[in-house]
This record gives structure tokens, sequence and C-alpha cells, in this order.
């Protein structure tokens, strides 16, 4: 059965784990709850990033014998409801840690939020709402 204590883990292909973890810890304040520390023949070089203690993370990996380009739609998002108004500063530290500010594909978006693209593309939507279930 699938309930609020199920844990969840969102896996994507970067380019760049380093430029990566400055974006999603430096600039968005995850914690790194798990990396590789070297270079294993033949297996992925991994970087898990999530809050410390939660119930999810972002596993992103990177296969340097046979990388993967990502590509990100403009509708690939993850989604963060903060449920006030959006900091500015948050949004400059993400754009110093290498994140560029975009216009949501989705009106809904750019209204209630702001969308932030992380170095590999993939959209980042801070949202001024609440989530409500």
């Amino acid at each position: 059965m699938i309930d609020s204590t199920v844990q969840v883990r969102i896996a994507r292909p970067s380019r760049d784990l380093a430029a990566a973890e400055r974006f999603y810890v430096d600039g968005l304040g995850l914690a790194v709850l798990w990396r590789t520390t070297e270079r294993v023949p033949g297996e992925h070089d991994l970087l898990m990033v999530g809050p410390a203690g939660g119930g999810w993370h972002f596993e992103l990996t990177r296969d340097p014998d046979h990388p993967i380009e990502p590509s990100p739609t403009v509708d690939d998002l993850f989604v963060v409801y903060l449920g006030r108004p959006v900091d500015r500063e948050l949004v400059e530290r993400l754009t110093a840690s290498g994140g560029t500010r975009v216009t949501a594909h989705n009106p809904y978006w750019e209204e209630f939020g702001v969308t932030v693209a992380d170095p590999d593309g993939y959209r980042l939507v801070l949202c001024s709402r609440n989530w409500t279930s």
C-alpha cells in the first residue's frame, strides 16, 4: 500500500554533479545525503540531495563511461510549495549557484511562483502557495 510514509526518490542524469550540488545545496539549501567518493569503473557517479530527515531525495547520476545528455522539457518541474512569497534572496542564491531564471511555460507557475532552471536545464518552481491535499 502506498501512503504518506512511503519514501520517494527522483533520479535524473547530470552533466556535472559538482554544478548540480552547488545549485541544490548552496542555492536551494538541501543537504547532501550521500555521494560517491571515488570513481568505480563500470558504475555511475551519484549525488543524493534532499531535506535532512525527509521522505524524498534527488539522485543525480553521471556515467562517465557512457554519459547521458539531460533532455528536460519545459514541463519537467520540481515544485516546492513555500506557502509564502518567494524570497528574492533565495532566487539570487539559486542564480549565483548556477541557475537561470526562466519564464514558466504554464502561466499558473508564472502567477504563483518563480521558475529557475538548474545547470542541466531542469526547472525548479518556487511556488508561493501551499500544497493542499
